[in-house]
């Protein structure tokens, strides 16, 4: 992948080279995570700042754990502890940055658009660790490669992604992704939360999940995204979870293999059933330790390869 990228902004951007580029490599770095000693010198000598806008736990972690395994130095920055909170705006912060030579800036922003801003100002590598309801690439990146992992391919698999789709990233980033990938994708929720022209992108659109899960090889489940709702748009939470929740009894109708996947964080009993979290066909904390590997394949490719 390099050097023709300097960034990873949203899945749009990467080829199927690209991705297969990066699958492979987190393939390869990922029994680092599992030595007794974990790290090599890869990045030694390397500066990369996590600068979080939002709150994050999965991904925050995930992102300064792959730099250390890589014996990158890291610098963590949140808005509240920074010039953010006295009024300095992002392109401020990004030329301050700047000065100091950082060879990669990974950013969640609020705002849709804000790592491609960043990316311009700054001369080191840009990652997008989400910005608003627009792209999340790397947990893309990771949800397609433990997929990839336990079934062995992604080309002509069926996905079901149910939930909030209008307000989520994740969703719109796994659809280009898995579809430039050769997967189908299918989508299912309530109308208020399935955005006009969303298949435009690709996939299908269902609003009775059963529909989406009959013979669905994945079924990824989101969780309903409160903070970026302007007003409620659905009866209660009881009622979703009766109609969209995942259940053992809606399962019933989807492959005895299926798997089953969510981003994070679980919302138990309204978007999945704990039973289903924790059920034998949950890979939800393995796309967690998959996480790691990926952003670590991602910072190798960007930051250690040859040129």
């Amino acid at each position: 992948m390099r050097p023709a990228k300097k960034d990873i902004l949203d899945m749009e951007s990467l080829s199927v080279e690209d991705i297969q580029a990066v699958l492979d490599t987190a393939e390869n770095l990922k029994e680092i995570s599992t030595r007794p000693i974990k790290k090599v010198p890869t990045l030694r000598g390397k500066t990369i700042i996590h600068f979080f806008y939002e709150p994050s736990t999965r991904t925050r972690t995930s992102f300064e754990i792959a730099a250390k395994r890589l014996s990158a130095d890291t610098v963590s920055i949140s808005a509240s502890t920074s010039s953010i909170a006295k009024g300095e705006t992002l392109a401020d912060t990004a030329r301050n940055l700047e000065a100091m030579n950082p060879d990669a800036i990974v950013l969640r922003h609020r705002s849709a658009g804000a790592s491609r801003m960043l990316a311009r100002l700054i001369k080191g590598s840009v990652i997008n660790a989400g910005d608003g309801m627009h792209a999340h690439p790397t947990q893309a990146l990771l949800d397609m490669m433990t997929v990839r992992e336990k079934i062995g391919r992604l080309a002509g698999l069926r996905i079901a992604i149910i939930g909030d789709i209008a307000h989520s990233r994740v969703a719109r980033s796994n659809i280009v992704g898995f579809i430039k990938m050769g997967a189908k994708v299918v989508l299912a929720g309530p109308p208020t939360m399935i955005p006009m022209g969303i298949e435009a992108l690709g996939p299908t659109v269902t609003y009775h999940v059963h529909e989406a899960i009959k013979d669905a090889d994945v079924i990824m489940v989101l969780r309903i995204q409160k903070e970026r709702q302007q007003a409620f748009v659905f009866p209660s939470e009881r009622e979703y979870a009766q109609c969209y929740g995942l259940t053992v009894e809606k399962l019933a109708g989807a492959k005895e293999d299926v798997l089953i996947l969510h981003p994070g964080p679980v919302n138990r009993g309204v978007e999945i059933a704990p039973e289903v979290a924790e059920g034998p066909y949950s890979v939800i904390l393995d796309q967690v330790t998959n996480g790691v590997a990926v952003r670590m394949a991602l910072f190798y490719l960007l930051l250690g390869s040859p040129r």
